[in-house]
């Protein structure tokens, strides 16, 4: 079972307690145990910490998704995943490429939407929401 997320750049550290129960649900009880988060915002390093923490506990897989090549190593200390075909889109497509990606994989989406309009978390929410994921709201 494969769970991704979606969430906005800015977030408060009030909801990682949140977050954090709604991943020892999934891996306890739902077993879910592989994670692919993006690396755009403070909700998706939220996400990598909280998983990398509960990584030395549990036997999950979680994966940083890139939108983007690096041109440098820029210190990431996890595993990381370049979709296949993403060098072929235009960067200006690539985190929703990669994020309709995440969605096609996953069986569990966890969510950090607060604002509804013009947001694309909001609208990656809606998106796995119509293709039957289901969808778990912070």
């Amino acid at each position: 079972m494969v769970c991704t997320f979606f969430g906005h750049r800015q977030v408060s550290k009030e909801i990682e307690p949140t977050l954090r129960s709604a991943l020892f649900d999934l891996i306890e009880n739902k077993g879910v145990n592989r994670f692919y988060v993006g690396n755009h915002g403070g909700f998706d390093a939220m996400v990598a910490r909280v998983l990398k923490e509960l990584a030395a506990t549990y036997p999950i897989e979680f994966y940083v998704v890139l939108a983007y090549l690096p041109e440098k190593n820029r210190g990431m200390d996890c595993e990381t995943v370049f979709p296949e075909g993403l060098e072929t889109v235009p960067k200006r497509f690539a985190i929703s490429y990669r994020n309709k990606w995440m969605i096609e994989r996953a069986d569990y989406v966890i969510t950090y939407v607060k604002y509804e309009v013009g947001s694309g978390a909001a609208q990656f929410k809606e998106l796995a929401k119509q293709r039957g994921k289901k969808v778990i709201e912070i």
